[in-house]
């Protein structure tokens, strides 16, 4: 079975084969880029990257939730969630390359 998941060691390989800088230059990088887009959520609630998507910072009021196997009511609290919605182009690059 192939693998699925995605791995940061697997994106700073991609850029040190494609763009040349060492692994330590490349993990640097990513972090960055990580750093830029999470600050930025936390500061604006929603961060839009052309042609990739929208990173959308939405609250989660507390709410009662039941566990299926015991039918036992538990109060969920009150959270932070990200949502992501895809561009028109991800999309339309998706649904041409499947």
């Amino acid at each position: 079975m192939k693998r699925t998941n995605l791995t940061k060691k697997d994106i700073i390989n991609s850029i040190y084969m494609q763009i040349g800088f060492s692994k330590k230059i490349s993990e640097v990088l990513l972090e960055d880029i990580f750093q830029v887009i999470l600050s930025n959520i936390i500061k604006h609630k929603k961060v839009k990257i052309a042609k990739f998507g929208t990173f959308i910072l939405r609250k989660k009021n507390q709410r009662i939730g039941r566990n299926p196997k015991t039918k036992e009511r538990k109060i969920i609290s009150e959270r932070n969630v990200i949502l992501f919605k895809a561009s028109k182009e991800f999309k339309r690059y998706i649904n041409n390359n499947v």
